[in-house]
């Protein structure tokens, strides 16, 4: 039996992420095991797609956290890891001086990814794995400034596409009606008919999820989320942190995240979404592995 620590570390719009897992290869097959997971949120977006800057308020708190979890990889003995930033570093065009101070303060690197590879490494968590190879799905992962969506059908995938369409910019009110009819557009071209089911993920989707009690194995229905969100726009931002028991950083992000899951889901009248838990920094990870 061979055993690694390995890491990922996923800077996005809304928060960062440090997720640190075991590698078990036993008998010629590697099993992955979470050891932890350390989430700040940072929501670089807000700055980064208003002002098309990172403060230095902002930058400092970033360059915290990563010390942090440079401290962390080391006292867990990490092996190997890989760091990915996305659109909000993209977006800012201090993006590539603040990766150089991340380097330069600890010792990390961090890559700025686009949307099409940043959709590549979420395949890597091998969704063709979790799903029915006779039946069409549509992949779906919500982040604060894109939403990556990835086409199924039979088993492989078809095609994969990257929207500027994202939680923190719909709360800016930075959506535009042709940005929603791009990925309206996209979406009847490359479904073209087909039944499909969605498979959700993002931190939001997880949580609307979490709140519903279903059996892990179960899909959710259209009718469920449609209602969720119907119902989560009656609350004000105080009752769904109270009431809810969200955090205060995803009491806000949660309705344009339902929004985007309900419009795709209508627009390709899927009627259930399955929600395995699993992102950005897992395809990392399963990339390491």
């Amino acid at each position: 039996m061979k055993i690694k620590k390995i890491a990922a570390i996923d800077i996005g719009s809304n928060a960062m992420r440090l997720l640190i897992n075991n590698v078990i290869e036993y008998q010629g097959i590697k099993h992955f095991k979470k050891v932890d997971i350390v989430r700040v949120p940072i929501r670089l977006g807000t700055e980064a797609f208003k002002e098309k800057l990172i403060s230095v308020h902002t930058e400092n708190r970033l360059l915290e956290a990563m010390s942090a979890y440079k401290n962390l990889m080391a006292a867990h003995e990490i092996v190997a890891y890989r760091g990915c930033a996305t659109s909000a570093m993209r977006e800012a065009q201090n993006g590539i001086e603040i990766i150089q101070k991340i380097k330069e303060a600890t010792g990390l690197d961090i890559e700025i990814i686009d949307g099409k590879e940043e959709a590549e490494i979420i395949y890597a968590n091998h969704i063709e794995k979790l799903i029915d190879d006779k039946k069409a799905y549509l992949y779906v992962d919500v982040g604060g400034g894109s939403t990556e969506i990835t086409y199924f059908n039979q088993g492989r995938m078809v095609d994969s596409k990257s929207f500027r369409i994202g939680t923190i910019r719909i709360l800016n009110d930075m959506v535009s009606t042709p940005m929603w009819e791009e990925m309206h557009t996209w979406l009847e071209e490359v479904v073209d008919g087909n039944a499909v089911d969605l498979i959700g993920s993002g931190g939001n989707i997880n949580k609307v999820f979490k709140i519903s009690r279903k059996d892990p194995s179960k899909p959710l229905s259209y009718d469920y989320l449609k209602t969720f969100y119907k119902n989560l726009k009656l609350y004000t931002y105080e009752e769904r942190i109270i009431q809810l028991d969200l955090n205060p950083d995803r009491a806000d992000v949660i309705i344009p995240a339902m929004e985007i899951y309900t419009t795709v889901m209508r627009w390709t009248k899927a009627n259930h979404i399955y929600v395995p838990k699993i992102g950005l920094a897992d395809g990392i990870i399963k990339q390491l592995g």
